[in-house]
């Protein structure tokens, strides 16, 4: 690949394992909710910890904008 394709391409890489890494870690934490409705118990993750996922992965729209154009 020429110029800076291999860049892109292992950027974008990056960016879909972070997607997948959040992905996962939403699906443990929608399943541990559903176990505590399951035992008539508050749920342990609210909304806002979910939100926090896109954040601490860093694929928030600014983050991953910035971080294909290298800003």
């Amino acid at each position: 690949m020429k110029g800076g394709a291999v860049d892109e391409f292992a950027r974008a890489t990056y960016l879909i394992c972070m997607a997948a890494c959040v992905q996962v870690e939403a699906m443990a934490m929608q399943a541990e909710n559903q176990a505590n409705r399951d035992a008539n118990e508050p749920p342990t993750y609210k909304p806002a910890d979910f939100k926090a996922l896109i954040e601490r992965y860093g694929i928030h729209h600014n983050a991953v904008i910035g971080y294909l154009t290298g800003r």
